[in-house]
């Protein structure tokens, strides 16, 4: 039985419409099988994009060597041009074939591999050399109006840039075309990362502006990224599986920085169906958007609040993917950042890594530095995005077993469930 045969057996055992194997009519054009062990973007598309499970980080655009994956107008990946079957947008993509949880895996300097769960013994919060609540002076001249919490990451930023140590960063900036819209950008100027601070609630395919030489940066450029735990996730796979890519250019990010994150949201359902449309707001109007203690907090340009509501009111608007995540403390990270632990105006800094460390020791100078008010918080939370995790994730989650899950393990794992592949002619 050819490969081809094979994979379509195994979609034939789910409890899903009969499936349409990819490829079919050049097969059916020439009579020769593909070669085995392929696996395609429409592969990945029918496991991932279409089963509605994409988290929009761009694992999978970064990861083309043959730069075949772009962003289509609905901001999910898509093909521009002919996939040639590698796998990488498989292998890489933390809803598909990376097993995201083995990126957990960190050296304390001593030779010793440490984990987060599994054998060795570890911290509730994960790698951790230090564990800060820190916001920016007050007075502080690049303290930016629109800044989170404490105004750390950018104040780390503005330090590494000032330093030498990053020649740019990938940030979250608003589309000119569209408000409170997050797209992805590479800031190489101070100016720009004070005007890209704040945050947005919806994924921005980060990855996919790793082509820096479209930014302008050289050969020997130097980037942080500021991402979600699953951007970070896929950053720090790449890097361990070094060869030779297309455009984008994983190997100069030298800083990454997670934003503790449960989930993110759809742009068009959260913005416009709920917020927009469902509750009135102009967003034209709106000045900031924070989710604070469980609950989404709305602010006008003139800063009173106009919605207080928990963040399950919104859960419809939440990407699916979001739920097989079990990163709420972006464990893959050099520094984690969120308000959750530390009072208003703050955030909670846990420094993972020595790049790290030496990032927000450059910063301190701007900071104010204190102890986590309240790890048990952060510990709470975790627990409860793992719990919800484990409900949704239909493989085991297993930090010591291979970086890459098998195409065939998971159609079988997935399939007869709600997030079973979509398979669609092609």
């Amino acid at each position: 039985m050819t490969d081809l045969a094979v994979r379509a057996a195994e979609h034939d055992a789910c409890a899903q419409p009969a499936p349409v194997p990819p490829f079919r009519l050049r097969a059916s054009m020439n009579g020769i099988g593909e070669a085995p062990g392929k696996v395609w973007f429409f592969d990945l598309a029918a496991a991932v994009v279409d089963a509605d499970r994409c988290v929009r980080c761009g694992a999978c655009v970064a990861a083309c060597p043959s730069d075949s994956i772009g962003i289509g107008h609905d901001d999910l990946p898509a093909l521009v041009k002919m996939c040639t079957g590698c796998s990488l947008c498989w292998d890489f993509c933390p809803r598909g074939g990376l097993r995201y949880e083995t990126t957990w895996l960190a050296d304390t300097g001593g030779g010793e591999q440490w984990r987060i769960t599994g054998a060795s013994p570890a911290p509730d919060l994960g790698r951790l050399l230090a564990g800060r609540a820190a916001r920016v002076r007050s007075g502080n001249p690049h303290r930016a109006p629109s800044a989170q919490d404490g105004g750390v990451v950018t104040a780390v930023l503005l330090a590494a840039l000032a330093s030498g140590e990053i020649d740019g960063a990938v940030l979250a900036r608003v589309d000119p075309a569209t408000p409170w819209r997050g797209v992805p950008y590479v800031a190489t100027t101070s100016q720009e990362i004070l005007k890209s601070a704040g945050s947005f609630y919806n994924q921005t395919m980060a990855l996919a502006s790793l082509d820096l030489e479209r930014a302008g940066l050289g050969a020997d450029a130097r980037i942080a990224v500021v991402g979600t735990p699953c951007e970070i996730q896929g950053i720090r796979a790449l890097q361990a599986r070094a060869w030779g890519r297309g455009a984008s250019r994983v190997d100069a990010v030298v800083l990454t920085i997670a934003l503790l994150c449960t989930k993110s949201f759809d742009y068009r359902k959260l913005m416009v169906e709920e917020l927009r449309d469902a509750r009135g707001l102009d967003l034209a109007r709106v000045g900031k958007v924070d989710v604070v203690h469980g609950r989404l907090r709305v602010e006008d340009l003139e800063h009173r609040v106009v919605v207080d509501e928990p963040v399950k009111s919104f859960h419809g608007a939440a990407l699916k993917g979001c739920d097989e995540c079990a990163d709420f403390l972006g464990r893959a990270a050099d520094l984690a950042v969120g308000s959750v632990g530390s009072p208003d105006g703050w955030s909670s800094v846990l420094v993972r890594t020595p790049a790290g460390m030496a990032a927000l020791d450059r910063a301190a100078a701007s900071l104010e530095l204190g102890e986590i008010e309240r790890p048990d918080a952060l510990e709470k939370l975790d627990r409860l995005d793992k719990r919800v995790a484990m409900a949704s994730l239909q493989r085991p989650l297993d930090p010591d077993g291979p970086l890459f899950v098998d195409f065939a393990e998971h159609v079988e794992s997935y399939g007869g469930t709600e997030r079973a592949p979509v398979w669609r002619g092609w």
